[in-house]
């Protein structure tokens, strides 16, 4: 497996998604704002998409392919006969849980979202909003399972390519948001379910050619699926903790007015980095990771995790410099227009600031988490990562009151950073993951050539910040020429300095 290439080859696809995905915001920012509707429709659709993210996202891979990876290697029937009983005890757990919280939506909804309890009109829409959502959490957990059959067989392109669809479908309906006035959160809701069913045929398509589901109630539970179900919701926990405690904030940040709306803003704009420096390296290195370790190939092993290692910072490091630097001008050519006023700009770049501050911590459980889930091991990072949720929920209540929704982007940094250290410090006491001498050697040039891109960045940002501000039309094509020579600037001073060479694009591990 070419690393560089695999994960180019995911993250071009991701890239798409997560530009499409800026598109559908600026769009829900124009016609929906911060305001009371935008609230609703975002709290009914950070459920789903919650799920998305930890399913589709590596977190469902985590707990699979390992298993997968070691019954293929015993044979085709052995797998699909594995293969077969997950997707079937999937399909009636799935059913049965949309069905329950379908029946009792009104609680569902107080527990997400407990602030807008005593606002009637508006906890009535977030039910009636998240009832249409919810059953996205069936196709997309299907279609999830479908994608980490194609990554078992490294085939990344078709997975990653799938969440393109549900961008498709919410934007050809904000294209029409002048016209559905409020009715067009309801019109949005729709989609996002329409589009669940679209990707689970859309992967079904390709799947075929490596494994063909069955439909039976007759289901072998046998020691094998039983070591997959313990491990899967580990698993998800900890591989998907990032997005657990953002959802946590989500569910804080509803006594506040807006609140849930910057968060959502912020939060777009450092995944689209996450998506690559820790989703995608951590996707595309776990079946090849979990062969070496089924043959006992430690060279090969040591080789793929450092290698890993050093091209999520190389990625996040510098990414997260930017963003600090250039928060409030970023949110602002971004979303800054129509319904989104300055103050949402200006509330939203100072959560993405904060965020920012977590980037490389949040790419790091990513990459770490693959470690671990390639041993079989979901124990470990499940216990660091529930005491990480505890840690940010108990920061975010205690200071909530006096600082304000802030804290929420803050807290989950606190926590993830913590996340990331304790999960290090366990892969060395495990003896699971040791540095080599490449990779020390790399991360000080990563370093530097991050601060000398940095320094430039900020002289262009500050140079041009007239052409930034809130007022003016073009500042988007603006923010892409800076980011555009930013990254040029990065490229080659890696390459000057050596914190990248280009034969390493050719190298196979």
């Amino acid at each position: 497996m070419n690393l560089i290439k695999s994960t180019g080859t995911f993250s071009f696809f991701t890239i798409i998604s997560r530009l499409l995905g800026y598109l559908r915001d600026i769009l829900i920012a124009i016609f929906l704002g911060s305001g009371p509707l935008a609230d609703a429709f975002f709290v009914a659709f950070r459920i789903p998409n919650t799920f998305r993210r930890l399913f589709s996202e590596g977190t469902f891979n985590a707990a699979f392919i390992p298993s997968y990876a070691a019954e293929l290697s015993q044979g085709k029937d052995r797998s699909d006969g594995f293969a077969n009983s997950v997707f079937n005890l999937l399909i009636i757990g799935l059913f049965f849980l949309v069905i329950i919280i379908e029946v009792f939506m009104p609680a569902f909804v107080f527990l997400i979202a407990p602030g807008f309890e005593g606002d009637n009109q508006k906890m009535e829409i977030v039910i009636n909003l998240t009832r249409i959502t919810f059953p996205f959490l069936f196709f997309i957990s299907l279609a999830s399972f479908f994608s980490a059959i194609l990554n078992s067989h490294n085939r990344f392109a078709i997975a990653s390519a799938a969440p393109i669809i549900l961008n498709i479908m919410l934007i050809s309906v904000l294209f029409f948001g002048r016209f559905l006035n409020d009715q067009l959160v309801y019109y949005l809701s729709y989609a996002v379910t329409l589009s669940g069913v679209i990707q689970l045929i859309f992967l079904h398509l390709f799947v075929k050619r490596f494994y063909l589901p069955k439909l039976t109630l007759k289901i072998k539970i046998d020691n094998r699926v039983k070591v997959f179900f313990k491990k899967l919701l580990p698993s998800i926990f900890s591989s998907g903790v990032t997005q657990i405690n953002i959802f946590v904030g989500t569910i804080i940040a509803s006594f506040q007015a807006s609140a849930v709306s910057y968060l959502y803003y912020a939060d777009r704009i450092y995944q689209i980095n996450l998506a690559i420096a820790g989703i995608a390296i951590g996707t595309v290195i776990l079946p090849q990771l979990s062969k070496y370790i089924q043959n006992d190939q430690k060279e090969k092993i040591n080789l793929i995790q450092n290698k890993a290692l050093e091209l999520s910072l190389f990625l996040s490091i510098p990414a997260s410099i930017a963003l600090l630097i250039a928060s409030e001008q970023i949110v602002s050519a971004l979303f800054g227009y129509g319904s989104f006023d300055e103050e949402s700009v200006k509330n939203s770049a100072k959560a993405l600031f904060y965020f920012s501050l977590g980037l490389p911590a949040f790419a790091l459980i990513k990459v770490f988490s693959s470690f671990f889930f390639a041993q079989h091991n979901t124990k470990n990072p499940f216990y660091i990562s529930l005491v990480s949720v505890l840690l940010n929920i108990l920061i975010s209540v205690f200071y909530f009151k006096s600082i304000g929704f802030i804290i929420i982007p803050i807290a989950t940094t606190i926590s993830s950073w913590f996340n990331s250290i304790v999960l290090f410090i366990f892969l060395k006491r495990k003896n699971i993951f040791n540095f080599n001498q490449i990779f020390i050697n790399r991360f000080i040039r990563i370093l530097i050539a991050s601060a000398v891109m940095g320094l430039f960045f900020n002289f262009l940002i500050t140079n041009f910040n007239n052409n930034l501000v809130y007022e003016e039309n073009f500042k988007s094509i603006y923010l892409i020429g800076i980011v555009f020579l930013g990254l040029i600037s990065y490229l080659l001073i890696a390459v000057l300095i050596k914190a990248f060479k280009i034969n390493d694009i050719k190298l196979r591990y």
